[in-house]
């Protein structure tokens, strides 16, 4: 197996599932309803604004392996449209699972040698910190879905 095809195989894992935390966006969002999602606790950001903030840097990737420029900007990683009902939450799930898949079938078509070169520009990195820096990015953010989560549920039941 290529290296591109294990970071392939990582995006994949930390989506949808079968990596050795045992831990991946969808399992966690199964039973998570859209107001689940849209429910503020404390001052930390909802669960779908921070589903909305891993995905972003994938769907403004996703062009560049396709051939196309980057075009984004950490600024606008938080900014979603609103999520009123549970049928805007499935479809906004799905579109992430989607762009996941896209995004590890078109770094597993890379060569290798690619993952030292720049990705886009130069200020940001080559393609091997940049893909593995969206792994780890989901892995912290993953994290902190969990936690709110729980206390969602916990609180609900008192």
């Amino acid at each position: 197996m290529t290296i591109t095809q294990q970071i392939a195989k990582h995006i994949r894992e930390v989506h949808v599932g079968g990596n050795w935390t045992y831990s991946n966006l969808k399992d966690v969002l199964a039973d998570v309803s859209w107001k689940d999602a849209t429910t503020h606790v404390y001052s930390c950001n909802t669960i779908a604004t921070l589903v909305y903030h891993i995905h972003y840097f994938i769907h403004v990737t996703l062009p560049v392996l396709q051939g196309g420029v980057l075009d984004g900007n950490d600024k606008l990683s938080f900014n979603h449209p609103p999520i009123t009902s549970q049928e805007e939450w499935e479809q906004f799930l799905q579109m992430v699972w989607n762009e996941a898949e896209s995004f590890a079938h078109h770094i597993e078509q890379l060569p290798d040698s690619i993952l030292n070169e720049y990705l886009a520009d130069p200020k940001y990195g080559n393609y091997f910190r940049n893909l593995h820096g969206i792994i780890e990015h989901t892995h912290y953010h993953l994290g902190q879905i969990v936690i709110i989560k729980k206390v969602i549920r916990q609180t609900s039941l008192m």
